[in-house]
């Protein structure tokens, strides 16, 4: 792409991040994109997800799984969701929780998302399962499928590549490096990529140093892009002085280029 193109590409993406941000703040609902929710299991677990994409598009299209931060399927996923789905693909919001649960108070997400952070297998377990119910959906190319993850969901998206999932590719968006056992690394069968804030005192340089060494050991095809000045939540506009639009816009894009190079 050269660089006039790639300017227009990166405008449209500008425009289109500002205009569903700005409409979800409105409560306005978008136009030829179906959704809905969809409840499904792992195990004994009944779990609720929420699935859209433009009913206007002929013909399969690449999946993505878009797991939530540590307060669960909210509003700001959904909107991602339908960010995905105006671009032409399948989104499957994932719910790593458990139908109904969508913590309100940060002393109830942060438990939330100890359970699953502490046990690893049934996170990956959680995340394994919207995997199996993206493959159902009738519009999803079942050969090109990616996931991604903001904050706890980036850890999550992460962690599926790890469980060897058969994905082309994982996001994370400020997410947490770390894992139980860095061994697992060789599972991964996904292109690799974390957008990260140079500034997040959540995610230190230590685990973003000690993530490069787990990838390289590995030998996994991966990407680090860092944002200077960019804190956790930097992709947020409800986090307050913690979102920074220009990472977000940034970030956004990176994702998206990211996609035209897995999904070719």
């Amino acid at each position: 792409m050269d660089f006039s193109l790639r300017k227009i590409f990166r405008d449209l993406l500008c425009l289109v991040l500002v205009f569903f941000l700005l409409f979800a703040a409105s409560g306005g609902e978008a136009g030829m994109i179906r959704e809905e929710y969809v409840e499904y299991r792992q195990k004994d677990a009944i779990l609720e997800g929420f699935v859209c994409y433009d009913e206007t598009m002929e013909g399969i299209r690449p999946g993505i799984i878009v797991v939530h931060e540590w307060t669960g399927i909210n509003e700001y996923i959904l909107e991602r969701c339908r960010m995905l789905a105006e671009f032409g693909y399948v989104a499957f919001a994932a719910d790593i929780y458990g139908k109904g649960v969508r913590p309100q108070a940060r002393e109830e997400a942060s438990r939330q998302a100890s359970i699953y952070r502490g046990d690893r297998k049934l996170m990956r377990d959680r995340v394994n399962a919207a995997l199996g119910e993206i493959r159902k959906h009738p519009m999803t190319d079942t050969s090109r499928i990616a996931t991604i993850g903001y904050c706890f969901g980036g850890g999550v998206a992460l962690e599926h590549a790890r469980s060897g999932a058969d994905i082309l590719g994982a996001v994370s968006f400020h997410g947490n490096l770390d894992t139980p056992d860095p061994g697992d690394a060789k599972n991964i069968r996904a292109s690799i990529l974390v957008l990260h804030g140079a500034a997040d005192p959540v995610v230190p340089m230590d685990q973003v140093d000690a993530f490069r060494q787990e990838m390289d050991g590995a030998g996994v095809d991966w990407q680090l892009v860092m944002y200077g000045g960019a804190v956790h939540s930097f992709t947020n506009p409800s986090s307050g002085t913690s979102y920074d639009p220009r990472a977000d816009m940034r970030s956004w894009e990176a994702m998206m280029l990211f996609f035209e190079e897995i999904f070719e």
